[in-house]
């Protein structure tokens, strides 16, 4: 576990938190937006198919449940926030999944499995990739640097993401002549790129976890119950 005296300014980087009314403000914004908007219209919509709307809706009734959790109280639990913030971002970056194979299949009317493996493969080297590219951001600081806006070199972010971009766009068009669905895929296929970054939160909690000690030195308040960090605040005055 880190020390006060080993702390340095990169993994103090890596703990620089939202206040938890902002994490509450993120759930219900990303949700509606995201999850619900993006994700449930194109899925219930028509063509409707059963089998995707049961494959989508069981994982967002489960993650929307949850959620309640830290809508009704932020504060008390803010620290497994992180890892519930990770998992939505794998279920929203999955329901995303399921929209692009449903486009494919029973909108433009794609047959086989290769498309599906294909897309699947995609989607799972995209989690992959950013989780991976999270880890090294932290060893060589290149999130103290940003917070810093120090320039840096993220030549190797932009290729992992360019090269997502452009295998979007290939497997569109081989197996689309369709310009609406073809569209739609790149589009819903961008903001994953936005909902898979939300993943890398699981690393950060056990991130948390392993150094608590050293989050209760930056935040002596972390995770307590609101009334508690108001008496705490009285007490220093």
């Amino acid at each position: 576990m880190i020390k006060q005296q080993n702390m340095d300014s990169n993994t103090l980087s890596y703990l620089k938190f939202q206040t938890p009314e902002m994490n509450k403000k993120n759930i219900i914004v990303f949700f509606i937006i995201l999850l619900y908007f993006t994700g449930i219209i194109p899925i219930i919509g028509e063509p409707f198919s059963f089998s995707f709307f049961i494959a989508a809706i069981i994982p967002i009734a489960l993650i929307s449940i949850w959620a309640i959790v830290y809508v009704i109280d932020p504060y008390k639990n803010e620290k497994s926030y992180y890892l519930f913030f990770g998992i939505y971002g794998i279920v929203n970056t999955y329901v995303f999944f399921l929209v692009v194979v449903k486009l494919l299949y029973v909108n433009i009317g794609v047959e086989g499995t290769k498309p599906f493996v294909l897309w699947l493969m995609l989607f799972i080297a995209l989690l992959v990739g950013v989780n991976i590219l999270n880890v090294r951001a932290l060893n060589s600081g290149t999130y103290d640097k940003l917070q810093k806006k120090k320039s840096l070199n993220m030549s190797w972010a932009m290729i992992g993401a360019l090269g997502y971009i452009v295998g979007q766009f290939i497997l569109s068009f081989i197996y689309s002549d369709d310009a609406v669905s073809t569209l739609l895929i790149v589009l819903v296929s961008l903001l994953a790129l936005l909902t898979s970054y939300f993943s890398v939160y699981i690393h950060r909690y056990y991130f948390i976890h392993k150094n608590i000690e050293l989050v209760k030195q930056v935040y002596p308040n972390f995770s307590l119950p609101k009334s508690e960090r108001n008496t705490r605040k009285k007490k220093l005055k």
